[in-house]
């Protein structure tokens, strides 16, 4: 039963029917169904308050296909479906000027854009004609639709900053290189997984005679074989640079900052495997590696994107329109410890703090371009994200629009992100053009969905799989500053790569991964008494010892600690605690035990009590060190086997 209608200006019937789902089926059935047949799913691996949330999406079998190169534009009926309102929108499309007609026929559309032939203003760039032309015409037709879902959804290349900002290109083109893929479905699946619902939307579209109603959705032609039976799908990962070529790019980038000509740039390099498998398989191993706020995997027949990618490109909701620049990046460590290490180390380091200051600088500017004087705002300040094998700080800015622009606008004044460009943009993208060895394509452009409701939703292409051909494609860059030093900005572009690595290492892998065995305790034979001087962390000290296999039982000083000796353990371990040894008869206790060939070991208080045990003597150091850290140097020998030198120890001493 329909839910919503919609007429258009000139007359277009658009009902939606709202179809609840169950919920614990789910949706993600469609990853599989996309192997064989166009479409796309997105969903949002990580929950933000002020910016992401739970989301999954999900269409097949579209009816309308927009596909964009540098002198045409074709929209496309996919299945008889699209038929009637490939149809419907055409005299629409043909209404406007600046677009001409070069060739149709009843399933294909073919247009050409022609160029501004006037002078404009910098505010009215983003509204010349362009590829983006026949999209307004469409926004404007369906403007004021009170839907979420229904609208262009699809990937738009790096190419099309050439559009807004024409400059001489030094690499050839190709069919290949489109400037935009986009979808129009009809059958929309959402899961909100914080409501915990599914539901199905599906739209009719009816002008006079024409209508979708009772029209099947089996498309025209298939995918092509996106699978072999039985493949092998890993293969070796190339690279198309040496270590040695991308460093001596930063090399070439900073002498381009001495003299003024950029203040930053990102230069990217691309790895690449032999992939057979489903690309379903690539999808799922990309989102439970890196679970990401653009997970996504798109169906275009003969090419598949597949990302889990953590930054924003534009958001439109309303006059609202935000952005999250990241920039700066520390690579996990192996522990917790050594993660609050190298965060610290992130936000104490200039040159990322410089870095995503620049990029945020000019993001301000995108929006100042088409948002209300005073409105840009910074709402966050080097947040820390965490993604598979490393951080990143975040900013996150937004802005309000004036009157006159719409979220067409606020995604063209941004293209392309300038923490995949680089500053000033314009000169950046030229040594892009001038200095990597192919064209991006896809990569650092963005993926999404402009809603025929106005609300834009896209993020940047990153940390993206290009499946074609066999081939499984990886682009990567670092953002190169003044303070760059080479070898770290090369390994850069292999921390980021952690995830498709990994993915890569995964592929055919069935059931959970392996296993890594414990070590098998060597002292299970070995019974310990643990005397408890009043200390915090004496159960902690004991779980220690327990690791290694030995049975350890934790006794209060004093009556319970000497009754506890007469079973003659194998090992005696002082604690912790607070003021003196002598407070709690450490010196008298360990004198007892040595004269009963006992072992004993000392931990702090423990130890200090075992040297005026015989005759040492302590002193009130000048500054307690509670919870604070040394450096400990140590000869490699004994205890300190296998412990690193300069390793950090804690400590909560006053005495010496």
């Amino acid at each position: 039963m329909t839910d919503y209608s919609f007429v258009s200006p000139s007359g277009i019937v658009i009902d939606r029917t709202d179809r609840a789902i169950d919920y614990e089926r789910g949706i993600d059935f469609l990853i599989d169904a996309l192997n064989d047949t166009r479409g796309a799913y997105l969903s949002s691996g990580v929950e933000d308050q002020d910016r992401y949330a739970r989301w999954d999406f999900g269409f097949i079998d579209p009816p309308l296909e927009l596909v964009a190169h540098a002198d045409q534009f074709r929209l496309s009926a996919l299945n008889a479906r699209g038929v009637p309102i490939l149809a419907m929108l055409q005299p629409l499309l043909l209404k406007d000027p600046s677009i001409e007609l070069k060739s149709q026929d009843e399933n294909n559309l073919v247009l050409t854009v022609a160029g501004p032939e006037r002078l404009f203003s910098e505010e009215e760039r983003s509204r010349q004609p362009s590829t983006f032309t026949p999209i307004r015409a469409l926004m404007a037709e369906f403007d004021g639709m009170r839907d979420s879902f229904l609208g262009l959804w699809g990937a738009f290349g790096f190419d099309l900053i050439y559009e807004f900002e024409q400059m001489p290109l030094s690499m050839p083109r190709g069919e290949q290189d489109k400037l935009l893929h986009l979808y129009l479905p009809d059958r929309i699946m959402v899961l909100d997984r914080r409501r915990e619902e599914a539901h199905a939307y599906e739209y009719e579209f009816t002008r006079r005679a024409l209508t979708t109603t009772g029209l099947g959705e089996t498309a025209f032609s298939g995918v092509g074989q996106t699978a072999s039976p039985n493949a092998v799908s890993k293969g070796e990962i190339t690279s198309d640079h040496s270590p040695e070529e991308y460093m001596a790019k930063v090399d070439m980038a900073r002498d381009r900052m001495r003299v003024g000509d950029i203040f930053e740039v990102v230069l990217s390099r691309k790895y690449q495997t032999a992939y057979h498998g489903p690309p379903s398989e690539m999808f799922r191993l990309m989102r439970c590696i890196n679970p990401s706020p653009y997970e996504f995997f798109f169906q275009f027949a003969g090419e598949q994107l597949i990302g889990a990618s953590p930054e924003m490109f534009v958001r439109v909701d309303g006059d609202r329109v935000e952005s999250s620049p990241i920039s700066g990046t520390a690579r996990r460590g192996d522990n917790a410890m050594e993660d609050a290490e190298r965060i610290l180390a992130l936000y104490n380091s200039e040159k990322d703090e410089v870095e995503l200051t620049m990029c945020t600088d000019v993001d301000r500017n995108d929006k100042s371009r088409i948002c209300r004087p005073g409105t840009v705002k910074l709402l966050a300040r080097r947040a820390i994200e965490r993604y598979a094998g490393l951080f990143h700080t975040v900013d996150h800015v937004e802005g309000r629009m004036r009157e006159g622009f719409d979220g067409i606008d606020a995604f063209l004044s941004h293209m392309w992100a300038v923490t995949l460009t680089g500053a000033p943009k314009r000169k950046a993208v030229e040594i892009i053009e001038q200095e990597e060895v192919s064209p991006r394509r896809w990569y650092g452009g963005a993926i999404g969905a402009l809603m025929f409701s106005g609300t834009v939703n896209t993020g940047i292409t990153i940390r993206t799989v290009h499946l074609e051909n066999g081939r499984a494609d990886y682009r990567v860059g670092a953002t190169f500053v003044y303070d760059s030093i080479p070898a770290e900005e090369e390994l850069e572009t292999k921390v980021k790569s952690t995830a498709f690595f990994k993915a890569v290492a995964d592929l055919g892998r069935t059931g959970p991964p392996p296993v890594v065995a414990e070590a098998e305790p060597k002292y299970t034979d070995l019974h310990i008494v643990m005397v408890d001087n009043e200390d915090s962390f004496v159960h902690t000290l004991a779980d220690y010892f327990r690791q290694t296999g030995a049975d350890v039982q934790t006794f209060r000083h004093g009556a319970a600690a000497q009754a506890a000796l007469a079973e003659k353990p194998d090992l005696v371990i002082h604690s912790p605690g607070p003021g003196q040894p002598k407070d709690f008869g450490v010196p008298d206790l360990v004198r007892s035990v040595a004269k009963l060939g006992i072992p004993q070991f000392g931990v702090c208080l423990g130890l200090q009590g075992i040297v005026e045990a015989f005759g040492g003597e302590l002193t009130v150091m000048d500054e307690p060190r509670h919870g604070k850290y040394w450096r400990l140097e140590h000869d490699g020998e004994g205890i300190f086997d296998g412990i690193a030198p300069g390793a950090r120890v804690g400590g909560y001493h006053s005495l010496l």
